[in-house]
Parts: C-alpha cells; sequence; structure tokens
C-alpha cells in the first residue's frame, strides 16, 4: 500500500522530570502490522504509565478484531453462522458493536464497496496467492453467497448480532485498525499526554502538535512534488494502495486490496490518502475510495464533512492526482516548523 511516514526527531526522554517535554517513542508487532506510539512528556514516569495503558487498550481490542485469533470476539461471531436452523443472537461488546455500525453505514454508502462481510473472500483470495492462481469460478461463487453487508442484522437494545447466511466470516481490516488507535490515542489523553502520534502500518492520529511545531509533519511517500508533506493535529490521515502489496498472475498485477462486489483484488488500484478528524473514519474511508476509484470516490469523499481525500494514479507516468477541494490547504512545505 501507499505509505504514509511521520516526520519525527529519534530522541528518547531519560531524566524523571523535564521542564521541556521530552519525546519518547515505542513499536510493538500487532494487528499483523507494526504499531508505533510517540509521544511527548514533561514527566519520565508518566509517559511509561501512559504508554503501558494504551498498549493494554490495543492488546483488548486485538482481541476483539482480529480473524486470525480463533478466540477472537469477531472469529466467535462469525463461527456463530455456522449452526444449522435458526439464525443465533450474538451479544456484541461496545466496542464490536461500534465498528461494525459504523461499517454498515459507509457500506450502504457506497453500494457495497465496503463490506467487512467480505472473509469469504478474502480466505479465497489467501488460498490463490499461496496457490499462484486465481480462484475458479465455482469457488468464487460458492464464497459470493456468503458476502453482502445485508446479510448482517445489528441489534441496539441491547447490543447484538446476527448473521444470515450460513458460514460468513467477518473482515474488519478495512477499519478496525483506525479504531483501535483512536481508543488507544483516548488513553493517552486519559493520562494526561496532550502531544501524540500513533501509526499503524500507514493509518495516524495524532493529538496536539509536538513542542514548539505548529502540527505534526506527515510526510506523503510517492508524490510528484517530492517530499510533499501535511501538517496534521488533532486529526488522522490513512493510505491505500498496490504500492508494496501485489501479486502478479497470469501477467496480471492484482492488489491485495479485495473489491467486495467481484471477490477479486483490484487491478486498478490508485494510491489513496484520507484527511479525517478521526483514524477510524480516515481508514474506512480509504479503503471504500480505493475501491470506488477516482470517478465515484472523489465526489463520495467530497459529500461527507470533515473529510478529505487525494487520489494518485501511480501508473501513469510522471503521475496523476486528484483531490478533493480542501486537500491542498493541508499540504505544506517540509522545510517549515
Amino acid at each position: 500500500m501507499m505509505r504514509i511516514f511521520p516526520v519525527l526527531l529519534l530522541l528518547f526522554g531519560s531524566c524523571a522530570a523535564l521542564e521541556t517535554p521530552a519525546r519518547y517513542e515505542e513499536s510493538r508487532l500487532l494487528m499483523g502490522t507494526e504499531f508505533r506510539i510517540v509521544l511527548y512528556s514533561s514527566e519520565e514516569q508518566l509517559a511509561r504509565i501512559a504508554l503501558d495503558e494504551a498498549w493494554a487498550r490495543l492488546e483488548r481490542l486485538e482481541d476483539v478484531f482480529s480473524d486470525y485469533r480463533d478466540q477472537s470476539e469477531v472469529s466467535l461471531l462469525s463461527r456463530s453462522s455456522d449452526a444449522a436452523g435458526e439464525r443465533v443472537t450474538v451479544p456484541l461488546s461496545q466496542d464490536l458493536w461500534y465498528v461494525l455500525s459504523s461499517a454498515q453505514l459507509i457500506s450502504r454508502e457506497t453500494d457495497g464497496a465496503f463490506d467487512v462481510t467480505v472473509g469469504p473472500f478474502v480466505r479465497l483470495w489467501r488460498r490463490s496467492i499461496r496457490q499462484q492462481q486465481l480462484p475458479s469460478p465455482a469457488r468464487l461463487d460458492e464464497a459470493r453467497r456468503k458476502v453482502g453487508h445485508e446479510h448482517l442484522e445489528l441489534l441496539s437494545r441491547p447490543r447484538a448480532a446476527r448473521l444470515a447466511m450460513r458460514e460468513m466470516r467477518l473482515d474488519l481490516g478495512g477499519i478496525a485498525k483506525g479504531y483501535s488507535i483512536d481508543q488507544a490515542l483516548l488513553e493517552l489523553s486519559r493520562q494526561g499526554i496532550e502531544s501524540a502520534l500513533i501509526d499503524a502500518g500507514g493509518d495516524i492520529v495524532v493529538s496536539a502538535a509536538p513542542p514548539g511545531q505548529s502540527g505534526w509533519k506527515i510526510a506523503l511517500e510517492g508524490s510528484a512534488e517530492g517530499g510533499s508533506c501535511l501538517l496534521l493535529s488533532h486529526g488522522a490521515v490513512a493510505s491505500s494502495g498496490d504500492s508494496y502489496r501485489f501479486v502478479d498472475l497470469g501477467g496480471v498485477r492484482y492488489s491485495h486490496l479485495i473489491d467486495p462486489r467481484t471477490g477479486l483484488g483490484l487491478t486498478s488500484s490508485p494510491a489513496v490518502t484520507v484527511l479525517a478528524g478521526d483514524a477510524m473514519t480516515a481508514d474506512a474511508c480509504a479503503s471504500a475510495a480505493s475501491v470506488l476509484g477516482p470517478e465515484t470516490g472523489l465526489p463520495w469523499l467530497e459529500r461527507r464533512i470533515g473529510v478529505e481525500g487525494r487520489f494518485w494514479v501511480i501508473e501513469k507516468a510522471p503521475g496523476e492526482a486528484c483531490e478533493t477541494s480542501g486537500f491542498a490547504r493541508r499540504m505544506i512545505d517540509p522545510t517549515m516548523r
């Protein structure tokens, strides 16, 4: 995918109490990607406690959202559809219910271009990549019967869900990372940390600017300008695309991003950058916009309040970009403070 890099200095605080806030950074592997937390604090003990609480929150959320964990909440919900007979009503945690509710809204807005019930296609596509061949039409048809956001029913009182089709599988890869880093940033705030950045493989959320700065500088890789930066505070940015994760099958380049409407990896996947007030929105909108493409995705992003987006068509030389009306106002000269 297109990578977004925070422009940061490598400096670690070591004093117990400093007049000028020091910078602290830690990284861990969670949800199949590297998570990085950067924060500023004038008290080392406060920084360490805040980091511990943020990591603990992220680890709890991995037990909710990871489809690689058999006993995660989303895995248990998926397997509830395996039982024959009546649909099973499954109680949900607040975290899972909120993410699924938000996902369903975007699914309806995009006519299924974003769909967390895409799990059967994801499993089939992973198998195809291992075997280096496209899935057969019969396997695609079999998986297609198990996919569709209309088959996911959410109940608000009490919070619960039902899956209408047998052997459905949910995949929250396009939204859960964003929600998770939003929650980790909230945990840092609860601990008194005012200036922080959390990066989860290109999904980034920030609070107040670093000391002496007007915002966090977020470098965009692959732009024609060479070294373009976003200036961000109290907001989020997410990227999506196949710059790094793709497979060549039969001479055709397929993205790791799956179109829920076809069950196949995208063959034309422009790099997308989305700015929003929170990382969950940025994450999901970037995923949806990649599937929709510039012609449909750009007007959709333009209609969303508080969201800006940019499409970068890498295949065209020297590259071609199109963006929402307010995106350019967030770009800066990377040399400015």
